[in-house]
């Protein structure tokens, strides 16, 4: 569903298209190009389109795929260009975009391979240069790119085109920016694997291309986006420079957009139809704008913020600051599972049953304790009755030599008891010779794997007894689309949503906590909660106990609500805040460094504390009661 039309809004520089959705945009999308290969079909001419690669145009591939096999549609007249490909670089390494490709799309689709081109990581370096050229006058004796496919990057890159690069560049050699090679640990398992140089087509090719389509989806890249079609053209932002194109246009899903002003400030733009989160938004950040608590706000603020608006909606300076500053007080409670014989008209949660059976849905084994590890131990401490349920093993993230290690363990074990030694040493081999001969992004054996898992499982039961949770309210469930051996997952399935089905029906819990990354099209958070979303619209109707459920979503380890969003907080002391560090330590293999660790380099016990106490000082700044932390929670209305 698009939200938004480039037309109402005056700031944009390029034209942007919102979705709700990244599947959304992405057939859209699939659907533009189709309609270019069937047109030019039609004339009985080549379509030339240059592709990207990453995570942004999988949907895409993944829908044109659907119109090859459902529809018909043909790729026989299609010629295509590949923006980038790492340096050096097999083509059959997992991480090359050549295998990315064919993996994708052109395995799948009628395309002559003699069509298709993408940069050859494999060239000698004193070739490198003769080869780009030539690369750019192909696409010229093509006749020039009809339309250009591109991501972006957290730098504002577009195929490789780190900061710096001039908007005249050809397709070169480049060296990557420190940000590009820290996101692509993904892939490569470490940072130190990632190669130093790429090459890529460069502004200058890319901006020769007919017509450009931009894609960009989720939150992580708000803001980048945010500079590249608002802020001025430059080459720290290479990105930029599509504004000088006639005709490129940007596709995102909501989320990315969540940095545009005509969704963070919709009132700088133009008329806004006031609704109680926006005005509590609005309110917010007039509040910090002014640098002045909430209840100190006056009319001439509102005048000044560009609020005047407001004021003629909701009356004066005085009654809106109120209203406002009530309702997120009455988010703060210290009693995360309702208090008991309390009134609860103005609380988050019930006061009965005042003993409740909680479920906590974790994606993988640290995020329960990571994302909300003090409400955890208060739900404890107040007598609920809390389950936790690790929805996968987390077995990728464990690096080879804890494997190791714990194999170690093992045999010394079972050979200090005299147990099954002799079938432990051949399996303590299998998994010696393996690591000591495994390639990098090759998949763990299932017998690395098991073990990964287990140390994952220990930790995780470590950390639940450290925080009171009774063994048997434990819960691994080791959902199926999890366990690749891989970074890629396959798809949710079927028995993946059973698994959820299963222990809602068996624990009937009165609260059920969640992951609810929402923002993210691509991660494991995201795939867990829509297995949980699937699973309550299979119960609802039918199990009672669902009627008197509430759903509250947790954010994870990398980002936190908004304030205006927020609709539980719970105060975190300094002591409750020691022992939620001291339950994230359990995770010994997460500690210190960890195998994904993102573009965050503090450990995840510092992210999380430093996330806690933001927020409590957020909740400062507008003028409420200042607290140690606070763990934030949105409640979900299914």
């Amino acid at each position: 569903m698009e939200v938004l039309n480039y037309s109402e809004t005056t700031f944009e520089k390029l034209p942007v298209t919102v979705f709700e959705t990244s599947r959304e945009g992405a057939i859209y999308v699939a659907h533009e190009i189709a309609e270019l290969i069937r047109a030019k079909q039609a004339k009985g001419e080549q379509a030339v389109l240059g592709l990207a690669t990453g995570s942004s145009p999988i949907g895409v591939y993944k829908e044109l795929v659907r119109l090859h096999r459902e529809e018909g549609l043909s790729f026989q007249n299609v010629v295509t260009f590949n923006l980038d490909e790492y340096y050096p670089m097999p083509p059959d390494e997992l991480q090359s975009y050549v295998y990315f490709m064919h993996e994708q799309l052109f395995d799948h689709v009628d395309i002559r391979p003699e069509n298709v081109h993408i940069p050859d990581g494999t060239l000698a370096i004193e070739k490198v240069k003769a080869y780009c050229q030539a690369y750019d006058k192909l696409m010229e004796d093509y006749g020039g790119l009809d339309l250009q496919l591109l991501g972006i990057g957290r730098t504002g890159h577009i195929g490789f085109n780190e900061p710096g690069s001039a908007s005249t560049s050809a397709t070169r050699l480049v060296k990557l920016d420190p940000l590009t090679i820290t996101d692509a640990a993904k892939d490569f398992i470490k940072e130190e694997y990632v190669p130093l140089r790429a090459l890529t087509m460069g502004v200058g090719t890319i901006t020769k291309a007919r017509q450009i389509i931009l894609l960009a989806w989720g939150e992580g890249k708000a803001k980048i986006l945010q500079e590249t079609v608002e802020g001025k053209i430059s080459d720290a932002v290479p990105a930029s420079f599509l504004q000088q194109h006639p005709h490129t246009r940007v596709v995102v899903d909501q989320w990315a957009a969540l940095e545009l002003t005509r969704i963070k400030t919709p009132w700088l733009v133009g008329m806004c139809a006031w609704d109680d989160v926006l005005i509590r938004r609005a309110v917010i950040w007039l509040s910090l704008k002014m640098q002045k608590p909430i209840l100190k706000l006056t009319d001439e603020d509102y005048k000044d913020g560009s609020l005047s608006d407001l004021l003629v909606e909701s009356g004066n300076a005085y009654s809106l600051n109120i209203r406002v500053f009530n309702g997120i007080q009455h988010t703060i409670t210290g009693w995360p599972g309702g208090k008991p014989n309390s009134n609860d008209a103005q609380r988050p949660e019930r006061a009965l049953p005042a003993h409740k059976r909680v479920l906590i849905f974790s994606p993988h084994p640290d995020d329960d304790v990571i994302s909300m590890g003090g409400t955890l131990l208060r739900l404890v401490d107040q007598g609920h009755d809390v389950h936790v349920a690790y929805q996968t093993s987390g077995n990728i993230a464990v690096f080879d030599d804890d494997a190791r290690r714990f194999a170690d363990f093992a045999l010394d074990f079972a050979q200090k008891l005299h147990v099954g030694a002799n079938k432990m040493q051949r399996e303590h081999a299998e998994v010696v010779e393996f690591l000591s001969h495994k390639k990098l992004g090759e998949e763990d054996s299932l017998l690395v794997q098991d073990i990964k898992a287990l140390i994952r499982k220990g930790e995780a039961a470590a950390a639940c007894r450290f925080c009171g949770v009774k063994d048997a309210n434990v819960h691994f469930m080791n959902m199926p689309f999890y366990e690749t051996g891989q970074v890629k997952k396959k798809p949710l399935g079927e028995e993946d949503i059973q698994e959820v089905v299963n222990i809602l029906q068996e624990i009937q819990p009165h609260q059920i906590f969640a992951a609810g990354d929402l923002r993210d099209p691509h991660g494991t958070h995201k795939v867990c909660l829509d297995a949980i979303f699937a699973a309550l619209a299979r119960l609802k109707g039918k199990e009672a106990w669902l009627d008197d459920c509430y759903l509250w979503l947790y954010r994870g380890a990398w980002q936190e609500w908004d304030v205006e969003e927020i609709e539980m907080a719970v105060p975190i002391s300094p002591e409750e805040l020691m022992r939620k560090r001291q339950a994230i330590f359990k995770h010994q293999s997460q500690k210190d460094s960890a195998v994904f660790p993102g573009n965050d380099k503090r450990e995840f016990w510092q992210r999380s504390e430093d996330r806690n106490r933001a927020t409590a000082k957020r909740y400062d700044q507008l003028g409420l009661a200042e607290y140690e932390a606070m763990e934030a929670f949105v409640r979900y209305r299914f």
